[in-house]
């Protein structure tokens, strides 16, 4: 289904930039000390970084693509790790290919 979170989601540059980043985390993010980047996911303090944003607004923009089942949160210690929800995204695609 195609609802407002996904849209939101959706509608924003940084948002979408989180998500290419993503999709090949070792290709854009430096190793991490804690988490593989494909296995766990990359740190909420790099993609912040990345983004050139503070960590709260960073945070709000992964929890809207949480909302949105865009990505899920993986913690590990104190951090929290975040990839892609492959399944989700290919379902939105199609979503939004479809003829309205």
């Amino acid at each position: 289904m195609l609802d407002a979170d996904v849209l939101k989601a959706l509608a924003n540059e940084k948002r979408l930039l989180t998500l290419e980043w993503l999709r090949d985390p070792e290709a854009h993010f430096p190793p991490q000390r804690d988490g593989d980047l494909v296995r766990d996911g990359v740190c909420s303090l790099l993609i912040a970084e990345k983004l050139g944003v503070s960590q709260p607004t960073c945070g709000e923009h992964l929890k809207v693509l949480g909302r949105a089942g865009l990505i899920r949160g993986k913690k590990i210690k104190q951090w929290v790790f975040y990839q892609r929800d492959e399944e989700r995204i290919a379902e939105v695609k199609e979503l939004l290919g479809s003829d309205w």
